[in-house]
This record gives C-alpha cells, structure tokens and sequence, in this order.
C-alpha cells in the first residue's frame, strides 16, 4: 500500500515514470495533511484556560479531523486503484462483439468509479475547510497560521481532486451524470476558493503590526 511507504520512497514513486501514484493520491494526501493540521491546532487548543469555553468545540474537531485524516489516507490508495481498474479494462479482449461491448462496458463503469473517487474527496475536504475556519476562528492564536496552513492543504485537495473527477467525466457516455458532477465540482471549487481567501485575508489583518 502506499500510504505504508515511508514519506521519500513514496516521493520516489510519486516522481517515477509511473502513472500513479498521480493527482488523484496526491489530492488525497493533501487532505490527510490538512486534517492532522487542524487536529493538531485543535490539539493545542484543549486543556488551555484562555479557551475553556471552547474546549468541547475543539475535541470535537479533533476527533472529527483524526476521522478525516485516516478516510484521507484510504483515499490515497483508491485513487490509483481506480486508475489501475481502468487502464486494466483497456487490456480486456476486443476480438468479437460481445467482447466489445464487455469491454466498453467495463471501461465506463471503472471510470464512473474513478470519477466517484476524487469526488468524494473534494466533497470531505470541503467539510474539513468548515472545521478549519472554526479552529483558526476559536483556537489557539499561537497555531493560527498552522490552521492557514491546514486551509490552503484542503483547498489544494478540493481542486485536485476535482481536476481529476473532470478529466475523469469528459470518457463517461452517460452526459447526464457527467453534467451534474460538472456543475458539482464547478460549485464546489468556488466555495473552496473563497472560504480560503476569506480565512487568509482574516488572518493577515490580525497579524499586522
């Protein structure tokens, strides 16, 4: 598995003429790392008497964050399982007809998986950005940055992921279904977009001198 790697031999793979781990893994991880930011800020948060009255808040995000982070994880390696299932369903035999049309058959269905995958990444990292706007918001002010940080990451696995539900949408037959993910992810990545500049743009104010 992947994510049994240690941190440079999967930046090793990741950098390989391999196609994945790709995007989609590297989305995933993105949102690992944006849940273990906001547990951690939550982490510092709890047990300090300055932020007492928010101390259910916080170990609520910090469970919720460690949830994330381990679904993040499994996301890391289902995405390029979903890649493999496609490319494998390009090798089946096309020699007759019925093998034809189990074999496009086959390929629209993985990749309907594979689009599914990184959808549903892009939609958990989005619900991490409200955790995080609440712990940047309510936490310790020592770890604010660190909660900016953890933005920034969930944002990165929003697109990311999303970028690859797109490409992923563009072989589906069914246009319908390719449509409403579409308009899913475009809805999607702009309210990504702008829950991380309205958290950066809060933060860089309070840090001016």
């Amino acid at each position: 598995m992947l994510v049994d790697l240690t941190l440079k031999d999967f930046l090793h793979k990741v950098s390989g003429s391999d196609p994945v781990p790709g995007g989609g893994s590297i989305a995933a991880l993105n949102g690992a790392i944006a849940a273990a930011l906001t547990a951690m800020v939550a982490g510092l948060t709890i047990g300090k008497k300055n932020y007492i009255e928010h101390q259910a808040l916080m170990e609520r995000i910090n469970a919720l964050a460690l949830t994330a982070q381990s679904e993040f994880l499994v996301d890391v390696d289902r995405d390029s399982d979903a890649y493999n299932q496609v490319f494998g369903c390009y090798k089946m035999p096309k020699a007759t007809d019925e093998e034809k049309e189990l074999r496009s058959n086959a390929i629209q269905e993985a990749t309907r998986y594979a689009a599914l995958v990184p959808m549903q990444v892009a939609r958990n990292a989005f619900e991490l950005m409200t955790l995080i706007n609440d712990v940047a918001r309510y936490g310790n002010k020592n770890a604010i940055t660190d909660a900016c940080v953890a933005m920034m990451s969930a944002r990165s696995a929003v697109i990311g992921a999303l970028m690859n539900v797109r490409i992923n949408l563009g072989s589906l037959n069914d246009k319908v279904f390719a449509e409403q993910l579409f308009d899913e992810a475009d809805c999607l990545e702009m309210k990504a977009c702008k829950i991380e500049q309205e958290l950066i743009d809060t933060v860089k104010q309070e840090l001016k001198l």
